[in-house]
């Protein structure tokens, strides 16, 4: 419990400085990981994890003593630890040493092997720079004590900008999430989903999409999402004739699409707050995000629908409650409408989350079904602590990588190999940056590929004009897309595990599903109307807003039903590449004439017209 009280102490009436509150932070973080209960291991491995525990407290809590005025009198030389940069002390750099090698560890033990070696393979660039070929940007090289010093002692490397995100942010909706879920929040979520869908055609693989959309919200874990709500909603597609692989691809696809939705949203949300230039407000980032993720859960739901009516899907929810439970209800509007009316009121995102957990605790209080007595507290309090320990080892281990970045200035010199790379082509340059994100989000968690990606090669998309904001939602959303895309798609293999369906075959199910979430990322970079913003990056006109979102749907409804193979019956191949092609003109703009005071698309009319006859051709066609 520890961790998430203080992170809500300390996030509302500060005490400690930037550095002491992050000190804190991973001290407690980083003792959790080699701490906290393990499924096998002798009482020698125990005590080496207890060990390992007291040396993150050690190493942790030497930064927080050196860095707070309240011990000054413990200062090495009489000065703080920020303020003998390049001046280190032998035991600075041996607490330097220690923390990296914890850090790695930590992050080995809670997110696997793919970021630690990452952030080795960037520490070992450091030492060795000035033995590199030219096409691996060489520089001069730096000793041990300077690359410790950067990436572990000082506030541009472990107590940098990942780890502040982590904590005045992320970790906050993270307990915001487990305790409306210990208030019943699932239940009433999926109870809703049966509600409006459960008698329809395919009404579980609706249900399956309404609920983890708004628990992927909450939970912004692709993983976690599925494994939540797929116990429920596989089986129930499963039995309204769903293959397994294909009630499985759906629940991944669904999930991976729950960081999109606003108001809470990803990690990568709260990042951006960080590193968007001009900065931009939370209000600005949830406003963008609602419409494109509105047009991905549309995708899915179409699909399913078209698929639904292809298979003949049966409605098997009977059962589907009749009402909604009203005081669950209660709860979850209660909470996120206080949470959505405090950030529209200007508060700040910390403080709007923090007055909605205490909405939470009094709504739910005033009913026994959802009351959160002590133990339940307890338990939800300890769960959001051990959910928050990889994302502190992650967030840390991604300082590693960003302070070696400024250190040698990596982050400048990529761009300009990337750009000829591209031949300063918009379209090479997104291409480029998609496959990037995509292989990275394969082995990270997508926040973190996010944060690497923008940090390293976010600076290209702007100086090939697209809108700052446009071009962090565009390497946020493909590494969320890495959830679904094989061979890794780690969300797909949580469904099939539930779906006992083989792997490959779910995973490409996933990524079909998932289509459209490729395309977007495009499409509101070339249309930023979709994102609600201008070509300048200023708020746009009402009527280029809903011409944008008019064109996205045009090509999004025949790109489910080519993918689905059916529109008004089961088509043929030829009708579904037709309606591939359609969708195509649609999404993207090109060919523009001036008619009535604007420019307009010649491929979207030739698209809306194209996906109009076929319709009109399907609909007076026998169905087959």
């Amino acid at each position: 419990m520890a961790l998430p009280v203080f992170t809500l102490v300390e996030a509302n009436y500060p005490n400690l400085s930037t550095q002491g509150q992050l000190g804190v932070f991973a001290l407690l973080g980083l003792t959790l990981a080699f701490a906290g209960p393990r499924p096998q291991g002798s009482r020698t491995v125990r005590l080496a994890d207890l060990g390992l525990a007291g040396l993150a407290v050690l190493v942790c809590g030497y930064v927080v003593v050196q860095s707070e005025e309240i011990f000054s009198g413990l200062w090495s030389g009489g000065q703080a630890l920020g303020d003998r940069a390049g001046l280190e002390t032998g035991a600075d750099i041996v607490v330097g040493v220690l923390g990296v090698v914890l850090v790695l560890e930590a992050t080995r033990r809670t997110i696997g092997w793919a970021l630690p070696i990452l952030s080795l393979a960037f520490i070992l660039y450091a030492r060795f720079g000035s033995s590199l070929p030219g096409w691996l940007m060489p520089h001069r090289g730096y000793d041990l004590e300077r690359i410790v010093s950067q990436t572990f002692l000082h506030s541009q490397g472990v107590f940098g900008i990942a780890l502040k995100v982590m904590f005045s942010y992320v970790f906050l909706f993270v307990v915001f999430g487990a305790l409306l879920e210990a208030t019943g929040a699932t239940g009433f979520i999926v109870g809703a989903g049966r509600r409006l869908f459960g008698r329809s055609t395919g009404g579980p693989a609706k249900v399956a999409v309404f609920s983890s959309g708004l628990l992927g919200s909450l939970s912004g874990s692709a993983v976690a999402n599925t494994a939540t709500t797929g116990t429920f909603t596989i089986p129930m597609m499963r039995s309204a004739g769903f293959r397994p692989a294909l009630a499985a691809g759906v629940e991944a696809a669904a999930s991976s699409g729950g960081a999109l939705m606003p108001p809470v949203m990803g990690a990568g949300a709260y990042m951006m707050l960080e590193l968007v230039e001009p900065q931009v407000t939370y209000l600005q980032i949830i406003q963008a995000a609602l419409l494109p993720a509105i047009l991905y859960y549309l995708s899915i739901f179409m699909i399913v629908h078209f698929y639904s009516q292809r298979v003949g899907s049966t409605v098997v929810d009977a059962e589907a409650p009749t009402r909604l439970v009203q005081w669950e209800a209660a709860v979850v509007i209660g909470a996120i409408g206080t949470l959505v009316a405090l950030l529209l009121a200007g508060f700040t995102v910390f403080r709007a989350v923090s007055v909605a957990l205490a909405v939470v605790l009094l709504l739910s209080a005033l009913h026994r079904r959802t009351r959160i007595g002590w133990r339940r507290f307890v338990e939800a309090l300890t769960g959001a602590s051990y959910a928050g320990v990889p994302l502190i080892g992650a967030a840390a281990c991604v300082g590693l990588v960003v302070g070696v970045v400024t250190l040698t200035g990596a982050g400048t010199r990529l761009p300009s190999l990337i750009l000829p790379l591209a031949q300063n082509n918009l379209f090479g340059a997104l291409l480029l940056i998609m496959a990037s994100s995509i292989v990275l989000g394969m082995g990270l968690p997508s926040a973190v590929c996010y944060l690497l990606l923008a940090t390293l090669i976010g600076p290209i998309l702007g100086r090939l004009g697209v809108v700052p904001l446009a071009a962090h939602f565009f390497i946020f959303y493909f590494g969320l897309m890495s959830m679904v895309t094989p061979p890794v798609a780690l969300a797909a293999y949580a469904a099939s595990s539930i779906a006992r369906s083989n792997f490959f075959e779910t995973s490409v199910a996933a990524f079909r599903f998932a289509l459209v979430g490729f395309t977007l990322p495009y499409m509101f970079v070339y249309r930023p109307q979709l994102l609600m913003l201008s070509a300048s990056g200023e708020p746009a006109a009402l009527v280029e807003v809903a011409l944008a979102v008019g064109l996205a749907v045009a090509g999004i409804v025949p790109l489910a039903a080519a993918l689905a193979g059916y529109l008004f019956g089961v088509l043929a191949v030829w009708e579904r590449s037709l309606l591939f092609l359609s969708a195509a003109l649609s999404l993207f703009p090109g060919g523009f004439v001036f008619v009535g005071g604007r420019d307009v698309s010649i491929t979207n009319l030739v698209g809306v017209g194209l996906v109009v006859a076929i319709a009109v051709w399907r609909a007076t066609r026998p169905s087959r």
